[in-house]
């Protein structure tokens, strides 16, 4: 049974989550709070597996609230869910120690899918989010802080790669599936996971899990 702590300033909201999770028969709802100190409280009370948690609050917003259960909480996964999908929001929440990225319109399986990913230790990046990073950490890991050209082609950022690895780095990025990819270059589903494999060697990564936690350890993401 995966322990849910829901933390929403909007009380709407928070009804809504409930009616959502609780027809999950393997999610319990252990704990409400509508701020990032409310929430440090609920912790001390129950020990959620997963916290969900909006991102802009008054008293405490969801960044400083995640660093801090984080800290005194290490086992407990937090993923966020905004209205806000720019970058900052996105990579800071990520620094503070947050699981998983999910934007509100996101669909209820969406959702529900990334509680358990979360809690089974994985990554969850929402499609429209997850090339932010992977572009970013093209760019970082190919130039230096002292050069770098106002614009290059796809194949520069990642001379490692051929230009058909590049092309399918990109397409997992924006999240598309091995089947998507694969019926759009007209390849099959087999030559993708070739490619995959081949692209997560080459960048010495094995997992996306591994992309994000190599990107934020080695400050390959830039924080604006």
């Amino acid at each position: 049974m995966i322990k849910l702590l829901l933390v929403d300033d909007h009380d709407i909201v928070r009804a809504g989550l409930k009616m959502l999770f609780q027809a999950e028969k393997d999610i319990e709802i252990v704990g409400e709070a509508s701020n990032g100190e409310a929430a440090l409280e609920q912790l001390k009370k129950v020990r959620p597996d997963v916290v969900l948690m909006d991102v802009v609050m008054d008293d405490m917003n969801g960044i400083e609230a995640t660093r801090r259960i984080k800290m005194l909480y290490p086992d407990v996964a937090v993923l966020g869910l905004t209205m806000h999908e720019d970058q900052q929001y996105f990579f800071k929440m990520l620094q503070a120690g947050a699981s998983g990225y999910v934007p509100k319109r996101a669909a209820p399986d969406d959702l529900v899918n990334a509680v358990h990913a979360v809690y089974d230790g994985e990554v969850f990046l929402y499609p429209s989010l997850a090339k932010y990073l992977v572009e970013d950490f093209l760019q970082r890991q190919t130039f230096s802080d002292k050069k770098r050209p106002t614009k290059i082609d796809v194949p520069e950022r990642c001379p490692d790669l051929t230009p058909r690895e590049c092309e399918i780095l990109l397409k997992i990025a924006d999240g598309n599936t091995n089947r998507e990819i694969a019926n759009s270059l007209n390849i099959s589903v087999k030559t993708v996971d070739r490619h995959r494999e081949n692209i997560m060697r080459k960048l010495e990564l094995h997992s996306r899990v591994d992309l994000v936690k190599f990107a934020i350890s080695k400050g390959l993401i830039s924080v604006q």
